[in-house]
């Protein structure tokens, strides 16, 4: 999806991969004004010093070299310690509290299309543009967030959180390809990172091991515990509530005659209570911090479909607008793994109609 506006400016997020790369080609080539930012965001000490896998070194000389090849101005600007506060910080005391939360969508809102945004605009652009994989589309006056066109690449549920304001300066242009033929594009025009490989999540990580981090960052929150099941009988030891998640079946050291899964994390009680399969899921939930994409509230419960994880299938539901900024899902089927903290995010066809945070 492109807009009119050749000659505008336009900052890309580049990030030395594919995705942005590319974006950032594309643009030029539509005539626009492109200036190539990349954020240096914080990570935990390892032996070779403090690197966002990011952000790395070598993430950022390849972001440097495509902005050479394309002829374009490249920065990078530190926001390291907003993103140890607002995505760090919140991912340590999410887990603290009995949650699992998912550190892109609040890096996203926070960072992303907030602070690079508002740097957008200072530098007098017109538009940020990222290397996501969904649509943005002007009806009426209003815009609309769409799903990718390769369903499986699309981006949208990481997205949920944008509104009018941030759509009206977004440009997404990998929306339309897939994830084969932005690699081709990437190789025809000779950028050196077309094969590079996907950036991986909790970036800030030096290991990926979210465990001993939290070990180290909040230790008084890793006490061990008992397992209880269904009927309150104690029938194991858990390591530390932070460890575990809904849905969990690996790793709970329980000898059993069927598997079990964690079905409750009690904070309160410091225990964790599993049951069976057949014991597992739920079919409503209560999402907190629900954006609307058209900032408008429903004045009427909406039948939509809905996706409780990144990786989840969308499942046919009825959403209904509460107080306070919450809205009620109730889904037509059992669903396994509603999770506290996750994402779950309300599309209507190929409309993603907003989003918020699992309670």
């Amino acid at each position: 999806m492109m807009r009119a506006g050749e000659g505008s400016r336009v900052v890309v997020a580049i990030s030395g991969g594919v995705d942005s790369s590319t974006t950032a080609a594309l643009l030029v080539e539509r005539g626009y004004d492109v200036i190539g930012v990349m954020m240096r965001l914080w990570a935990e000490e390892g032996q070779g010093g403090s690197t966002n896998r990011c952000c790395s070194i070598e993430a950022i000389e390849d972001a440097r070299r495509v902005c050479d090849t394309l002829g374009v101005p490249f920065h990078l600007i530190n926001y390291e310690r907003e993103f140890k506060r607002e995505v760090v910080d919140l991912f340590v005391a999410e887990y603290a509290r009995g949650r699992t939360p998912n550190p892109c969508l609040a890096c996203n809102r926070r960072i992303k299309f907030d602070l690079l945004l508002c740097r957008a605009l200072a530098l007098d652009a017109q538009y940020l543009a990222t290397g996501h994989y969904a649509r943005v589309r002007q009806v009426n006056g209003r815009y609309q967030l769409l799903k990718g066109c390769d369903s499986g690449k699309d981006q949208s549920y990481v997205l949920y959180m944008l509104g009018q304001q941030e759509l009206r300066h977004l440009l997404l242009p990998l929306g339309d390809y897939t994830k084969g033929q932005v690699r081709a594009m990437a190789r025809q025009r000779g950028l050196s990172v077309a094969d590079r490989a996907e950036s991986q999540d909790l970036c800030f990580l030096v290991d990926n091991d979210y465990r001993r981090f939290l070990r180290g960052q909040a230790p008084e929150s890793i006490r061990p515990g008992p397992i209880l099941d269904t009927a309150g009988r104690t029938i194991g030891q858990h390591k530390g509530l932070p460890f575990y998640t809904i849905g969990q079946r690996e790793g709970l050291g329980i000898a059993a005659s069927e598997a079990l899964y964690v079905m409750q994390i009690d904070v309160a009680g410091n225990a964790l209570v599993v049951g069976t399969k057949a014991e597992l899921g739920r079919r409503e939930l209560v999402a907190t911090e629900v954006n609307y994409i058209s900032g408008q509230i429903p004045q009427e419960p909406l039948e939509i479909t809905a996706k409780i994880r990144y990786q989840a299938i969308e499942s046919e539901a009825l959403l209904t607008p509460l107080e306070d900024g919450r809205a009620r899902v109730t889904f037509a089927q059992l669903q396994r793994d509603i999770t506290p903290g996750q994402g779950v995010v309300f599309y209507q066809g190929e409309i993603v109609v907003g989003g918020g945070i699992i309670g």
